[in-house]
C-alpha cells in the first residue's frame, strides 16, 4: 500500500536497518516482556528521531516522525508505543531549551540522549480513572539544596530499559505564593537518572496485549532531586497547559495515534491482499487514509509552529476522529481476513486487540466533552 511504503521508506531513511531487524523477529517475541526490539531501536539511532540536528539528532520534523512511528507500529506494536512517550519527553525537552525558561542544560541533555542512545521514559500522563492529566502524582518535600520527591507513576513505559526518567512534580510554592493551582504547589519538569537512589520499579502490566512496551510502575522513594534538575514550568490558569506542556501534548496525541495507526494498517495490508470486491477494498483503504490524512494535519500544523490552545484542540478532534475510522478499518479487515486467517495466526487476534488501545491513552473522549463545547463557544480549552 502506497502510504505505508511511504512509512516504511522514510523509516529506513531516519533508522536504517530497524524495520529489518524487526522483520527477523517473531511478532510475539516482539510483543513480550524482554523483547529485543528496544536494543535495535537503540542501535538504529531511534532516541534521536525528533530530536533537532543542532543539538546532534536526527531532525525529523513531525510528519517524518508520523510517518517512522507508522512504520514501527505497523511491526511492533509496543515498540512503536513505548518509544512514543520517549518521543515526547525529548520534544519536551527541546522546546524547552529553545525556549526563555531554559536553564541551559537541556542542550547538553539532548545531545547526550542523541549521541550515546539514552531511553527517556515519561511520568507525565496518569492511566486511572479520575486522575487528572496535568495533576502530577509525584511530590516534593523542600530540603537543602533541593526536593525529597515521593510519588509514583503506573503504568510507565520503558520502565525497564529506560535512562532516564522526566516526570512533572508538585513543588511547594514559595512564601505566601497560592502556586499554580491556587493550592500551594507550582509545577515543574524534574530528569533523573535511573541509577538515582530510591527510583524502583514494580510489577503493574497484566495483559499480554502491548507487554513489550514494559509498561510497569516506577515508584520514587524518598528520591532526592538537585535543584538544578528541576526546569519550573510557566505559570498558567487551573486546568490550562501551558506552552510547554501544550507542544508535548501535541507530540503525544500526534505519535500515539500514529502507533495504533500502523497497527491497523498492518491489518489492512493483510486483507488487501483477499479476493474481494474492489468497492470493498477501496472502503478499507479509505477508512486507514481518512486517520492518516487527520493525522498528517496536525503533524503539519506542529511543524509549522502552531503550538497553542486552539492547536491543541484542533490535534484532540483529529486523533478522537482517527480514532474512530480506524475503529471501523480494523473491524473491517478483520472481517475480510475471515476466520481461517483468524484461526491459523494469532497475529490478526493481537493486531485487532491491540489497535483499540488508542482509546487508553488521555484524554478520555468523556471528559474532553464539557471543556471542548466550551473551547468552541470560545473559551480557552481546560483539560481535567
Amino acid at each position: 500500500m502506497r502510504s505505508m511504503d511511504h512509512a516504511r521508506e522514510t523509516c529506513e531513511a531516519f533508522l536504517p536497518g530497524l524495520l529489518d531487524k524487526l522483520d527477523d523477529i517473531p511478532l510475539s517475541e516482539l510483543e513480550a516482556p524482554g523483547s529485543p526490539a528496544l536494543d535495535h531501536f537503540r542501535a538504529c539511532g531511534g532516541p534521536g528521531l525528533v530530536i533537532p540536528t543542532r543539538y546532534h539528532g536526527g531532525g525529523a520534523d513531525p510528519l517524518q516522525a508520523l510517518a517512522v512511528v507508522r512504520a514501527v507500529g505497523a511491526h511492533s506494536p509496543s515498540l512503536a508505543v513505548a518509544t512514543t512517550m520517549h518521543h515526547f519527553s525529548v520534544a519536551t525537552l527541546f522546546t524547552l531549551a529553545d525556549s526563555v525558561q531554559r536553564s541551559g542544560m537541556e542542550w547538553a541533555l539532548l545531545e547526550g540522549i542523541a549521541e550515546q542512545g539514552l531511553l527517556v521514559a515519561s511520568g507525565f500522563a496518569e492511566g486511572r480513572p479520575g486522575q487528572g492529566i496535568l495533576s502530577p502524582t509525584v511530590r516534593a518535600k523542600a530540603v537543602d539544596g533541593g526536593y525529597l520527591v515521593n510519588g509514583s507513576k503506573k503504568p510507565c513505559s520503558l520502565s525497564a530499559s529506560m535512562d532516564l526518567l522526566t516526570a512533572s512534580v508538585a513543588l511547594p510554592a514559595k512564601d505566601g505564593d497560592d502556586g499554580d493551582d491556587g493550592d500551594g504547589t507550582e509545577l515543574a519538569v524534574m530528569l533523573l537518572p535511573r541509577a538515582t537512589e530510591g527510583i524502583g520499579v514494580h510489577p503493574f502490566w497484566k495483559s499480554w496485549a502491548l507487554a513489550g512496551a514494559e509498561s510497569d510502575e516506577v515508584r520514587l522513594t524518598d528520591v532526592f532531586v538537585d535543584e538544578q534538575l528541576l526546569m519550573r514550568t510557566a505559570a498558567a490558569e487551573p486546568g490550562r497547559l501551558d506552552e510547554l506542556q501544550t507542544t508535548g501534548f501535541l507530540w503525544f496525541e500526534l505519535l500515539i495515534s500514529a502507533s495504533y495507526s500502523g497497527a491497523a494498517g498492518a491489518l489492512v495490508e493483510r486483507a488487501l491482499v483477499r479476493e474481494r470486491s474492489a468497492s470493498d477494498r477501496a472502503d478499507l483503504v479509505t477508512r486507514l487514509e481518512t486517520a492518516n490524512l487527520l493525522l498528517e494535519g496536525v503533524a503539519r500544523m506542529l511543524r509549522d509552529g502552531e503550538s497553542d490552545d486552539a492547536a491543541l484542540g484542533k490535534a484532540l478532534v483529529a486523533r478522537f476522529a482517527a480514532q474512530d475510522t480506524l475503529g471501523e478499518a480494523v473491524r473491517r479487515a478483520v472481517e475480510m481476513l475471515g476466520g481461517t486467517a483468524f484461526i491459523a495466526s494469532s497475529e490478526v487476534a493481537y493486531l485487532a486487540a491491540v489497535s483499540h488501545g488508542l482509546g487508553f491513552h488521555p484524554p478520555s473522549r468523556a471528559s474532553f466533552a464539557a471543556p471542548y463545547l466550551e473551547h468552541v463557544a470560545g473559551s480557552p480549552l481546560r483539560l481535567a
